[in-house]
C-alpha cells in the first residue's frame, strides 16, 4: 500500500493570513469600479454632463445677447459722438427733468 502524504493541518490564523491579500486586492478593485461607474466623474454621472452642457450652452446665448446690448450702448454713449437721443433719454430717467409741455409715459 502507498501511503500518501498527509496534510499538515493548517490553523486559523496561517488560513487568514493566505486569504487576508487577495481580499484586500478585491476590495480595492471593487472600490476603483464603484468609483468609476457612481463617482463624479463616473459612467453615470455622463448624463447629467450633457444636461449641464446644455444649461450652459443656453446661459452662454443669453450673457452674449446681453453683452451685445451692452456694447452697443456704450458706443452709443462714446464721448466723441455721443447718441443726442440716448444721452437725453438717460438724463430724463435719472433726473427726472421734463419741458414744460411734455408728457410723461412710464412704461415700467
Amino acid at each position: 500500500m502507498i501511503q500518501g502524504v498527509v496534510a499538515k493541518p493548517r490553523t486559523f490564523w496561517i488560513n487568514l493570513r493566505a486569504a487576508a491579500a487577495p481580499a484586500a486586492a478585491l476590495i480595492v478593485v471593487a472600490f476603483f469600479g464603484g468609483y468609476a461607474l457612481f463617482g463624479p466623474n463616473g459612467a453615470l454621472a455622463w448624463g447629467d454632463y450633457s444636461r449641464q452642457l446644455k444649461d450652459r450652452q443656453a446661459e452662454l446665448v443669453r450673457v452674449e445677447a446681453a453683452r451685445h446690448q451692452l456694447a452697443n450702448r456704450v458706443a452709443l454713449l462714446d464721448p466723441r459722438h455721443a447718441n443726442r437721443d440716448l444721452a437725453e433719454e438717460l438724463v430724463r430717467r435719472d433726473m427726472g427733468v421734463v419741458q414744460p409741455g411734455e408728457v410723461i409715459v412710464q412704461l415700467k
